[in-house]
């Protein structure tokens, strides 16, 4: 089976033999992900290289937490290729939209106010969870519509962030 992820500005082609090999843009890798708790979590190992990650999905894709980075990661499996090469793309979606938590923690820190415009990739606020800081990003540009959380606010996975126009 072939998929299509894109990281950001970086895209991945990905194809999953029978036999189980894994190619990442060609290459083989050595690749297991295994859940070991509720909420998303994660141990995903590649190469005999452990890390754990929290996987939730979003209205584009998925939020990927790793090492402290959450990164917004868009998948498309060989049918979604052939119907986004019809439309144009895997972008965002267009729109109103929110923004959701992907792990529950402790809101430290909001960088933007209602009415900002953001670009995509930009830092919207700083989430502590797991005794680490995690960087909330835009997933697209816009404009930030509300902005559902205030510093200093403990929050559940799941919870509406920010809503962005």
């Amino acid at each position: 089976m072939k998929y299509q992820a894109q990281v950001g500005d970086t895209t991945y082609e990905i194809i999953i033999e029978d036999d189980g090999v894994i190619l990442v843009d060609g290459e083989p890798v050595r690749a297991d992900l295994l859940q070991v708790g509720p909420l998303g979590l994660y141990s995903l190992l590649i190469d005999n290289q452990s890390s754990e990650i929290v996987v939730d999905e979003a209205s584009f894709g998925y939020h990927v937490m790793l090492g402290g980075r959450l990164f917004d990661v868009k998948v498309a499996d060989e049918r979604q290729l052939r119907l986004a090469n019809r439309d144009g793309s895997l972008a965002a979606p267009s729109g109103e939209f929110s923004i959701k938590a992907p792990i529950p923690g402790l809101v430290v820190r909001v960088l933007v106010q209602g009415g900002n415009e953001i670009e995509a990739d930009q830092p919207l606020m700083i989430l502590e969870a797991m005794k680490m800081e995690n960087e909330i990003r835009a997933p697209r540009e816009g404009v930030v519509k509300h902005v559902r959380v205030k510093a200093g606010e403990s929050i559940e996975q799941g919870a509406e962030l920010i809503v962005i126009a």
